[in-house]
């Protein structure tokens, strides 16, 4: 791949779905498995440990999502601040724990990930490029730990 490649993802059902936290690679962290890094990323936007719970236990990432996204619930005080490093931790997680992520990860090269959604401004690039594209960028720093790990 050159170094000006872009790739984009969004989709799980499209190429480079694995970069979705809807994908269906679980993750374990602090003590418990997460069906997804989504349920993962959704349930630490609360301290309440029973609302965390549900959330870890949804049957899929979007009922996990639309539980983390309720704001009758109380959002950690802390959240904006820390939901970097938390979005940080769930990717880390998911491709040092799943070989054949790290693999399909490694594979890009320098190329740009880029989440590629209009629904999204902060971890994708608002579908027009004007986001943040933050998950692209995690992605990206996952990507370059990984190689100090394990030179290509």
């Amino acid at each position: 791949m050159s170094d000006q490649s872009v790739i984009h993802f969004y989709s799980v059902s499209d190429e480079y779905g694995e970069f979705s936290n809807f994908a269906a690679f679980s993750i374990k962290l602090k003590g418990k498995r997460w069906p997804t890094s989504e349920h993962y990323f959704q349930a630490q936007k609360f301290k309440d440990v029973g609302h965390q719970e549900e959330i870890r236990k949804a049957k899929t990432p979007m009922i996990a999502a639309r539980l983390g996204r309720d704001r009758k619930k109380k959002l950690r005080r802390d959240w904006d601040s820390i939901r970097d490093n938390v979005m940080r931790e769930a990717v880390l997680a998911k491709f040092t724990q799943h070989d054949e992520l790290k693999t399909i990860l490694l594979a890009t090269g320098e190329a740009k990930l880029v989440e590629n959604t209009a629904n999204d401004a902060y971890w994708g690039d608002g579908g027009d490029g004007s986001g943040k594209n933050m998950l692209g960028r995690i992605l990206m720093e996952v990507r370059d730990k990984l190689r100090v790990v394990e030179p290509a």
